[in-house]
């Protein structure tokens, strides 16, 4: 430890701290304009200066490092003149338009000048000018260059943690100015970060542009319904109308970064396909009717086929308390275990039970992610979780973590790996299992001898066939004393998910017994899956992941209850939908969710939800599958309702109501109380607060916790600690190679679910729905990048721009699952994934040959 005195003020600190970190935990503040604390030290606005004891010029705190007996003075009479002699120089030629600027109010040069600026100017000459006019860089980032004092901030984000490189510099001196390649932002992830980052109003968010000022908004701390990162957020509405979103420093797993989907993204809850009424089926149509015109109706249409199996579906953007809710409906009012949520696969819970209970790190991801080795198994991390992309390249980059990558579509941060593999989707499996052949034949003495023929007995022969890419990440891990696993939940909608979740479960048996440290986190795509396992909405689970086979665990909850639990387990969406088609399904229970556009087969749910006897859809968008619905509820969306979510880190965190439901809409919570009512049944407790009470009480993961002591930050639940399974599973075979192109799909960057395809912010920034595939592939094919092309398969067809990318894998054609036009789940059929698909280009019509013949005279 080093000590260091600071205005008189000793402190011990760890040896390569700077002076302003120092500082700060003093609580002598320091005033900033470049410095941020995840981004390296630039030391370019000199505002930090201090005298330090020994030296003769006064140094730039950011970027001093503390030696043992330093001497730090921050407020002596030299440092005022000359941290105001930097804001004059700054103000020279600085446009004073703040009555106008959409940073008023919460500018920091107006703060600095405020707390350290001169009184009057000694600068005559007349200001600089860059532009007359602001210059619309993206349809969300608007720049005034004349107000940009040089910090480099914005720069630095999008090079060092975003990776998008999308803005420079050009010029020298007092002339710098910041850009886009020309004057526009064409490679930019849209993301804002740059927006929020900007002291000053150079950078500025387009939609937010002149609606409102920060002392007329009404702003309220949430987390972002997306992805399950967990982003911390802050929404400000005026007069009860959503005007925008910002981030806040040092607050969340984000800290002060969003997505273009967190920050852009959030004006979907305006969307105008909101359900304005209950609805009930008459003649064939919905009609609109009062909520006890829809309760007749559904206690007359529930008593009709209350002798028949029931299903629910929930959606996993649902808080907590309302996933709970809806589980114990479905158990104690209808009966049945039949439950699941999710649209688009379903969880093989016999597998992934013991990985997630033994395995699953409830731990902060920026302490997962700086192990010695990150493993990212499946997915697109760009896209699917872009702000953990950000953390996962600070690692790379700051902290030399290794990065080894596995999946088939590759990322943007292939270019920060130290490994990157690419397999063949349902190829993981074999993969891993070469992973764990290479780490035996490695280190086979330091293992258990009956472990090690187990090993090879099962294992090495499927995996004597692999590459060389394995090898490599099995030398990586063998080297690395502690190890992180992420996992994408995109490996779950291959039918050989069960066979690679094994892999993973042996893989990381192998390490454990090797002696590494180990995390491992799933990756989720929706603000709260992990929630919606804890809470128990599968159907081999209870709250809790606990077996629904678990006599102990069936008999505490049914005495929380006060009724029995079903103790035979219950079947999947799959399954559901497959007793929805022959006839056996009564009643079929969709809260927040859309399975006629997501679930990968269109033609098939199409005939199954129409057979199910009585369809409930509570939801608070029209949906395509509420359309279908015998009764449709309508119900609060994001920020109608105040809950809690559980991230991807296992840490849960409040989300806050910040408007009033619209229309005729009533709270989840409040819903299931109708429903349950119209079956003679109450469910107690109702209120969020008490579900919540009960939560802590009852799940194992979250005992203890109370509502009132999660913080800004929200609070770690607890894993609950197993026993890892004893069995050695063999790899199934390989892939077997094709010359058929392969369909694949996931999220786009700018899409995410069917929430965001409502967002009119984030419609003017996506591109058209596109068609990706290898340069290569469309060579051969006779495509260009640009081109409109016809993908089809034996199911049906769909039209959209080619996009080619020379990182694609060949063989394969990627489509982003998050367009409704597109109805791409028409191309597929349940059990088939990726799906074989022809791709054509789109030839041109009769009326554009007409039009050219006319032009040439003909």
């Amino acid at each position: 430890m080093l000590k260091v005195t600071i205005d008189d003020q000793m402190l011990e600190v760890e040896p390569g701290s700077t002076v302003l970190q120092a500082a700060r935990h003093l609580g002598i503040e320091i005033p900033t304009f470049c410095y941020l604390k995840r981004l390296p030290p630039l030391a370019s606005c000199r505002m930090c200066l201090v005298e330090i004891e020994g030296l003769r010029r006064l140094q730039p705190s950011c970027a001093t490092a503390v030696t043992d007996g330093m001497v730090v003075r921050t407020n002596t009479t030299l440092i005022d003149e000359t941290r105001s002699s930097m804001l004059d120089m700054l103000l020279a030629n600085h446009p004073l338009d703040c009555p106008i600027c959409d940073k008023g109010g919460e500018c920091e040069l107006q703060d600095m000048v405020m707390a350290y600026g001169p009184r009057r100017s000694e600068f005559r000459d007349p200001k600089r000018v860059f532009h007359s006019r602001d210059i619309r860089l993206s349809p969300v980032i608007i720049m005034n260059v004349n107000r940009c004092i040089q910090c480099q901030r914005c720069v630095r984000m999008c090079e060092e943690v975003v990776g998008a490189v999308a803005l420079g510099t050009v010029e020298k001196g007092m002339d710098t100015a910041v850009t886009g390649f020309e004057g526009s932002l064409a490679s930019c992830d849209q993301c804002g970060n740059c927006v929020e980052v900007c002291p000053v109003g150079a950078l500025m968010s387009f939609p937010y542009r002149y609606k409102a000022r920060p002392w007329d908004l009404a702003e309220t701390d949430t987390v972002c319904p997306h992805c399950g990162t967990g982003c911390q957020l802050t929404a400000g509405a005026r007069k009860g109308e959503f005007m925008r979103v910002r981030s806040k420093q040092e607050h969340g797993v984000n800290r002060e970064t969003l997505c273009v989907r967190g920050r852009f993204g959030l004006d979907f809850i305006e969307s105008r396909d909101r359900i304005k009424r209950p609805m009930i089926r008459r003649d064939g149509a919905l009609v609109p009717v009062s909520w006890n015109e829809a309760g007749e109706y559904l206690r007359r249409r529930m008593s009709a086929v209350e002798n028949k199996a029931a299903g629910g579906l929930a959606s996993a953007r649902l808080p907590n308390e309302v996933l709970y809710q809806f589980q114990k409906l479905m158990r104690t009012v209808f009966r049945t275990n039949n439950i699941d949520c999710s649209s688009r696969w379903s969880v093989p819970f016999d597998t992934l039970g013991p990985l997630a209970a033994a395995f699953h790190s409830r731990a902060p991801l920026d302490d997962v992610i700086g192990n010695d080795c990150v493993l990212v198994v499946g997915g697109n991390v760009t896209e699917e979780n872009p702000v953990t992309e950000y953390l996962l390249r600070d690692a790379a980059r700051r902290r030399q973590t290794g990065l080894l990558m596995l999946s088939p579509r590759p990322s943007r941060l292939d270019a920060d790996a130290r490994v990157v593999v690419r397999v063949p989707p349902g190829g993981e499996a074999a993969s891993l299992a070469s992973m764990v052949a290479g780490l035996v034949a490695a280190a086979g003495p330091a293992l258990p001898g009956d472990v090690l023929a187990t090993i090879e007995a099962t294992i090495r022969p499927m995996a004597q066939a692999a590459d060389e890419g394995p090898a490599r990440v099995a030398a990586a891990l063998r080297e690395g004393r502690s190890v992180a696993v992420l996992v994408s939940v995109d490996l779950l909608r291959s039918p050989g998910s069960r066979a690679t979740l094994q892999q993973l479960n042996n893989l990381l048996q192998v390490l454990r017994l090797l002696g590494k440290g180990l995390a491992m986190q799933f990756l989720f795509d929706r603000a709260n899956q992990m929630g919606a396992w804890d809470m128990g909405v599968l159907p081999g689970a209870l709250p809790g992941l606990q077996a629904v086979t678990d006599e102990v665990a069936r008999a505490t909850l049914a005495a929380a209850w006060g009724t029995e639990i079903p103790s035979e387990p219950g079947v999947g969406l799959d399954a559901m939908l497959e007793l929805c088609a022959e006839g056996r399904m009564g009643a079929l229970y969709i809260a927040g969710t859309d399975p006629l556009i997501a679930y990968p087969d269109r033609d098939f749910v199409t005939r199954a939800l129409g057979a199910a006897d009585l369809l409930i859809v509570q939801d608070t968008f029209l949906t395509d599958t509420a359309g279908m619905a015998d009764i449709v509820l309508p119900a609060s969306g994001y920020g109608e309702e105040s809950g809690t979510f559980t991230n991807n880190e296992g840490r849960i965190q409040k989300v806050r109501k910040f408007r009033e439901p619209a229309f005729e809409a009533r709270g989840n919570l409040s819903i299931f109380d109708f429903v349950a009512a119209l079956r003679s049944r109450a469910l107690q407790p109702s209120t969020q607060n008490e579900i919540f009470d009960e939560i802590a009480r009852l799940v194992p993961a979250y005992r203890g916790l109370r509502q009132d002591a999660l913080g800004a930050d929200g609070t770690f639940t607890t894993a609950v600690p197993t026993s890892p399974t004893g069995e050695f599973v063999a790899p199934p075979p390989a892939p077997t190679a094709t010359d058929a192109l392969m369909l694949i799909t996931g999220n786009g960057l700018f899409h995410n679910g069917y929430l965001t395809e409502r967002s009119d912010i984030l419609n003017t920034v996506a591109n058209d729905p596109y068609v990706m595939m290898s340069a290569p592939d469309a060579a051969r094919l006779g495509l260009s990048d640009g081109d409109q092309v016809v993908v089809r398969s034996a199911g049906g067809e769909l039209t959209a721009q080619l996009k080619v990318d020379r990182q694609f894998p060949n063989g394969l054609v990627f489509v982003p699952e998050n367009y409704r036009a597109l109805r791409l789940n028409s191309l597929m059929r349940r059990g088939e994934y990726p799906c074989p698909v022809e791709v054509q280009g789109v030839h041109r019509t009769l009326e554009v040959e007409r039009t050219s013949r006319v032009w040439r005279g003909v």
